[in-house]
């Protein structure tokens, strides 16, 4: 297990709630750019937000499926730490911006992510999600952690129905490098709720300790 895990809270909409997230202690912050999610943002309003971030945070940018030139407009407009591809994107794609990305994993039973860490050797790191057949992440789901390999070539950032009441019990189970929450720290949906932000960071912590 990392000295300490690294925490993203992911599917920020609004200021007060990125500022919170950092205040916590957050060490990243997840924006959706996928126009289906309920936590969509447009570059315009994610402007004004990461107009707003101090230094040493993340800011993560997330896609599904986008063309090239939409994900190269975004780079363009924002300045985007790490990009993050949440839907069937190869490595050629993921590698073509040249900046540091993590690919989402939607975990099956016989997902092998070692050969997939093989397969993206170019990531910064692997986000383990719920498989779901209808969205491409942010379902709430929890998925069996016993599919986390203890050892793994790339870092892991576990994601997918992380809340208050598991995140320590996750952390503990599997040692992984980082956890990534969004619904499980919200009030309602794109909509975060600061007391859960910081019982969030707090259960990490403890379970780092």
């Amino acid at each position: 297990m990392p000295l300490r895990t690294r925490v993203k809270i992911c599917g920020i909409t609004q200021l007060d709630d990125a500022l919170a997230a950092i205040h916590y202690g957050a060490d990243a912050l997840g924006f959706v750019f996928y126009e289906k999610s309920p936590r969509f943002l447009n570059v315009q309003a994610a402007q004004a937000i990461f107009n707003n971030i101090p230094p040493f945070i993340s800011k993560v940018a997330l896609f599904v499926n986008s063309d090239h030139n939409y994900v190269s407009e975004a780079l363009d407009k924002l300045s985007i730490d790490v990009l993050q591809f949440h839907g069937d994107e190869d490595e050629a794609f993921c590698t073509s911006f040249n900046k540091p990305y993590l690919k989402a994993i939607r975990m099956r039973d016989t997902t092998n992510l070692n050969n997939i860490a093989d397969t993206y050797s170019s990531a910064s790191g692997l986000l383990l999600d719920a498989f779901d057949s209808a969205q491409y992440g942010g379902t709430g789901q929890t998925f069996n952690w016993n599919l986390v390999p203890k050892q793994c070539n790339l870092p892991i950032i576990l994601a997918g129905g992380l809340n208050t009441q598991n995140v320590y019990a996750a952390v503990q189970n599997t040692g992984v490098y980082g956890v990534d929450v969004s619904s499980g720290v919200e009030k309602s949906k794109g909509v975060k709720d600061h007391l859960l932000i910081k019982q969030f960071m707090h259960e990490v912590k403890r379970a780092n300790e």
